[in-house]
């Protein structure tokens, strides 16, 4: 993947067929996708080039709520002032790593060159309502995205541990 930031468009629509979640993917690409951008992450201290060139990207490690065995996928970083979150865009099921996270909360976060221990919160209840609708109306992409389908966009805020 080139890791020129110029070469990134700006995807300003959910919907626009440059994004990458719009992209059709043949099995084959789709199976080592994590892999290649994990590695690329890793080798470029946290930048990657592709789709996600210009993106600031962390790589959250989950422990597998079935399978007890360590995840890693790569995740938009999104903030709220100084607060660390992460949000996917969804269909009819959330992604793995938020069950995980959901079953142990302790994570590892991979940020730039840096790599901590942290704990993540699976908003619900009014916490949920409340990080929603700032993060809805602050993120005009995960805005977009959330009129598009009913179940509500999964929001899980990531704190350092010290």
């Amino acid at each position: 993947m080139d890791n020129n930031a110029a070469d990134a468009k700006e995807i300003t629509s959910c919907d626009d067929p440059d994004a990458p979640w719009n992209r059709e993917y043949s099995a084959e690409e789709m199976a080592g996708w994590n892999d290649g951008v994990v590695r690329e992450f890793r080798e470029n201290n946290g930048r990657v080039g592709g789709d996600y060139a210009g993106a600031t990207l962390l790589l959250l490690t989950t422990t597998g709520a079935k399978s007890g065995k360590q995840h890693v996928v790569p995740l938009g970083a999104l903030y709220r002032g100084d607060v660390l979150y992460v949000s996917s865009f969804i269909e009819d099921r959330y992604p793995a790593w938020v069950h995980n996270a959901k079953a142990d909360p302790r994570v590892t976060i991979e940020l730039g060159g840096e790599k901590f221990a942290a704990t993540a919160e699976v908003l619900t209840g009014a916490r949920y309502d409340e990080f929603a609708a700032w993060a809805l109306a602050e993120n005009s992409l995960l805005a977009e995205y959330q009129a598009k389908v009913d179940k509500p966009l999964p929001l899980v805020v990531l704190t350092r541990n010290t």
